[in-house]
């Protein structure tokens, strides 16, 4: 039966199901019509008395034996039984009932028919042949014109109906078969298919998962990073102001002269001014502020126009993919990295112009920043002394903390590239 659904409405039959009923419920009602329409047919047939009492004997045998089948096999689906010895004894006793019911009237072939449909089912695979076989003899019979055959001619067609129901049960076993074998490896593909998801599903999750430790490892890093930046700036600035400032004061208080206390004062107050500036922008530096109202598109074409007003140098920024939301640890190591390029053209390059593209390339991001400067050997370069690894070094680190790699290409008098490389990882 058709399952109901929530709105009411029966859900269709499948096929399977279909066949189901016709194995349960087949064989009461191809017993009953046969049995009518024997009975309808005793006199044409020319069926005696006795013969009508033992076919009536045997029709109550054969539902006593299809009762105690549906008994043995309740509840459990066709397809999922197994041959056994209860099998063989149902068969052999349906099958000869069926045999002698169809000698005493060939009409009872009706109930015969059944052995072609359920002994793939019932037998084990060695014995599918030889019963289907046995059915056709049966049927063969009756449709001869009954059982025994009593001329040679009724001998001839009897022969040849065996031969052709024999042939057509052997193909369509085949066929039979065939299907159940493909049945069985579709069953097993989809089984196969279903744990590769799994495992794939697991896999992503995995991936997810060090994806996010990864993340929080280059946070900290980044933490670690800024802190050895902040220390090298305010060491190279600051601290350098200061002491700017107390060697000029120390002029003051050890003078006399007016005009020349003045002086100092004035170098010791622009120094101070100086050194504030510094402090301010090393605190900004801290974290990208940018980022924090501004998508790194929005960001990066600010810093670039910024950058351009600020040294002179004709700059342009380009995007080319399709805009996606960042994680915020890679927006930053962006942003950084091209801040970073930025500030070494400027005080390097002695370029006239300059481009920056960000190009979305479908799961890896990648920032590239160029200049038409006089640009340098890449193999002799070496970092600064005390700098901490800062410059090209430093962009290296920032982008291999996020699984990324920044390589750099230039020549004398032939400009540089800056080429970040980094996953694509997105916001959430």
């Amino acid at each position: 039966m058709g399952m109901t659904t929530a709105e009411g409405r029966r859900a269709p039959v499948s096929v399977e199901e279909r066949w189901e009923q016709f194995h349960r419920q087949g064989p009461y009602a191809l017993l009953a019509l046969s049995t009518v329409i024997s009975a309808l047919s005793v006199n044409a047939f020319g069926m005696t008395r006795t013969e009508t009492c033992v076919a009536g004997a045997l029709v109550v045998v054969a539902l006593a034996l299809q009762l105690w089948w549906s008994w043995i096999e309740r509840g459990r689906p066709m397809r999922e039984r197994e041959p056994s010895a209860t099998g063989w004894v149902y068969y052999v006793l349906r099958t000869a009932n069926a045999f002698v019911l169809t000698w005493l009237n060939p009409l009872f072939s009706i109930y015969a028919v059944m052995g072609y449909f359920d002994t793939s089912f019932i037998l084990p695979k060695r014995a599918v042949r030889a019963g289907l076989l046995v059915t056709s003899v049966t049927m063969a019979g009756s449709q001869s014109g009954g059982l025994p055959p009593d001329s040679a001619l009724q001998w001839v067609l009897f022969g040849g109906l065996l031969l052709l129901n024999g042939s057509l049960t052997l193909v369509f076993g085949h066929l039979g078969r065939r299907e159940a074998e493909i049945a069985a490896e579709r069953a097993t593909t989809i089984t196969e298919l279903e744990q590769a998801n799994a495992r794939l599903e697991q896999a992503m999750a995995e991936n997810a998962g060090l994806h996010a430790q990864l993340l929080v490892q280059a946070r900290e890093a980044g933490v670690a990073d800024e802190r050895r930046r902040l220390a090298a700036e305010i060491h190279d600035t600051i601290a350098q102001g200061l002491t700017g400032i107390i060697a000029q004061l120390q002029v003051v208080t050890a003078t006399s002269d007016l005009e020349l206390a003045r002086e100092h004062l004035t170098r010791a107050a622009a120094l101070a001014r100086h050194s504030l500036g510094e402090a301010r922008r090393s605190v900004r530096n801290l974290a990208p502020a940018a980022l924090d109202h501004d998508t790194l598109v929005e960001a990066l074409e600010k810093a670039v126009t910024d950058w351009a007003e600020r040294t002179g140098v004709q700059a342009r920024f380009t995007v080319t993919g399709t805009e996606e939301p960042l994680h915020d640890e890679v927006a930053a190591t962006l942003l950084r990295i091209a801040q970073e390029a930025l500030a070494n053209t400027a005080k390097h390059a002695s370029a006239r112009r300059a481009g920056v593209t960000l190009s979305y390339m479908g799961d890896e991001i990648t920032l590239d920043v160029r200049d038409d400067g006089r640009g340098f050997d890449p193999l002799v370069l070496r970092p600064r002394s005390g700098a901490n690894g800062f410059g090209l070094d430093g962009m290296r680190a920032r982008a291999e903390r996020i699984a990324g790699t920044v390589t750099v290409e230039s020549e004398e008098g032939g400009g540089t590239a800056v080429s970040a490389r980094v996953p694509l990882v997105r916001h959430g």
